[in-house]
């Protein structure tokens, strides 16, 4: 090699120097974030001012300090006051396996462009099926997140339940999926990239409490089919997004077997609760779906972005895409189960199976117990906390981490609490020591809180609290 400056790119010291003072600093950073109790969240910036700061770097930035200002300017999800996104704070282990992933960067839609992370990647899926429940004739696949998952597993319902080829031939009526208006907005667009349109998305009302309303179904699957819709597939969130509300998977499977349809859980968020001694009522009925989305970087301390597709039938597993690659792949009588350009929606994907059994490995299928366990029992903490505090109140009593909760007055109107909600909201977020966010429910704002972090305690819960009633001094004084 006489070209110097690849010769540079790929030296093997240079990242053996690297990326030993980068462990170091990720290391100084995990300690900072989650054992020194003054630390920010983030430090915020309005966009083009963090835009500036980067093209201003690239420019003429000291390239030593790279790694250092991108620790400095990122939201920092290992801090236990980080209660914003579901995004877990990985398991620091897992940081090396990405670093794997990303340096021997084996593509995986062949068998022998992936040959250890394929066979980790049965043995993951398989454990998954039988913590739902399933049986021996089940399969699953790893995928690049929970929005691709929904989409692949709704094309492997309408597959197994229209009766035409629309793969090859295109639609020829009009098709619809049932899912609660509660549901997260990728069902949604999952089913618009299939072409089902407005038409075919029937969202069903929520109970008082935010679940699906299974008493509804009846009804509107008749109107549905009347108005020349074939309803194929119904979606039960495990939990939804914003309220963190599980729905009734066991009546929704009733009725989905009554009326011959494809089942779906949604289980990106709170499918873990498989592994949840205390918690694992939540997904009751979950063994009775035909599909379900379970996402590695919400509650199993993986990167983002990994993501399991489970079949109860396996066959469901590798029909969906059934094309020919004849360069690639060959037509095979057996199941064939290692070459995964045939199952999933990508045709390269990232050895995203090391993580979750690089976890097994080293802490077992206990570490996963622990972790959900933690977390939706901080969840509930949180909520007794605002529930006997007399100027909040909850959206409703946690069913798992995620907390909906706003200020109130009755001598104030809606649109005031709304604006006085969102301000503080967004004054925390400009401060930066918790991360938080918002979301509206029937019209009303609220401030709402996902606990990620293993290490959040009732005392972070106290001082965020605090700080809220703060923020809402000085507002309402300046109202005043």
């Amino acid at each position: 090699m006489q070209n110097k400056l690849l010769k540079a790119a790929y030296s093997p010291e240079d990242f053996r120097k690297r990326g030993h003072e980068l462990i170091d600093e990720l290391a100084n950073h995990l300690e900072a974030q989650m054992h020194r109790h003054s630390t920010p969240t983030l430090d915020w910036h309005i966009p083009e001012d963090e835009r500036t700061f980067w093209n201003n770097f690239l420019e003429n930035g000291d390239e030593s300090e790279l790694f250092a200002q991108i620790l400095k300017r990122i939201t920092a999800v290992h801090n236990p006051k980080c209660i914003g996104h579901q995004v877990t704070p990985t398991a620091p282990i897992t940081a090396l396996t990405a670093m794997m992933s990303g340096l021997l960067n084996n593509g995986m839609a062949i068998y022998e462009m992936g040959m250890a992370p394929s066979a980790m990647e049965r043995i993951v899926t398989d454990l998954l099926c039988k913590k739902i429940g399933y049986d021996d004739d089940s399969r699953g696949f790893l995928t690049s997140g929970g929005t691709l998952a929904n989409l692949t597993a709704l094309l492997s319902a309408r597959k197994a339940k229209v009766k035409n080829d629309i793969w090859n031939e295109g639609h020829k009526q009009a098709l619809g999926i049932m899912v609660s208006g509660e549901a997260h907005y990728c069902v949604d667009r999952a089913a618009k990239i299939m072409g089902l349109g407005e038409k075919g998305i029937l969202k069903i009302p929520v109970t008082e409490d935010y679940k699906m309303n299974t008493s509804l179904l009846e009804n509107e699957f008749r109107n549905a089919t009347a108005n020349g819709i074939h309803i194929f597939a119904i979606v039960g969130s495990a939990p939804s997004t914003a309220t963190g509300v599980y729905d009734d998977l066991e009546r929704i499977a009733t009725f989905a077997k009554k009326q011959d349809i494809w089942f779906h859980v949604d289980g990106a968020h709170g499918g873990a609760a498989i592994f949840s001694q205390k918690y694992k009522y939540t997904v009751a009925g979950i063994d009775q779906a035909d599909s379900v989305v379970i996402d590695g970087h919400k509650m199993m301390m993986l990167p983002t972005i990994t993501t399991a597709l489970l079949f109860k039938n396996g066959n469901h597993a590798h029909a969906t895409f059934n094309q020919k690659a004849d360069y690639l792949l060959v037509q095979s009588d057996h199941e064939d189960w290692y070459n995964k350009a045939k199952r999933t929606f990508e045709c390269t994907k990232t050895m995203m199976s090391l993580h979750w059994y690089t976890m097994l490995k080293t802490y077992g299928e206990s570490i996963f117990d622990a972790y959900v366990t933690q977390l939706y029992d901080m969840g509930k903490k949180f909520g007794s906390l605002v529930q006997q505090h007399p100027n909040f109140e909850l959206a409703i009593a946690p069913n798992s981490n995620i907390i909906c909760f706003r200020y109130v007055d009755n001598n104030l109107n809606l649109n005031t609490l709304n604006e006085i909600n969102s301000k503080i909201r967004q004054q925390l977020l400009e401060e930066g020591e918790f991360y938080i966010v918002h979301t509206k429910l029937k019209g009303i704002h609220y401030l709402r809180c996902t606990v990620m972090n293993p290490f959040t305690t009732e005392e972070h819960f106290k001082i965020l609290l605090e700080k809220v009633m703060e923020k809402l001094e000085v507002l309402l004084s300046i109202k005043n």
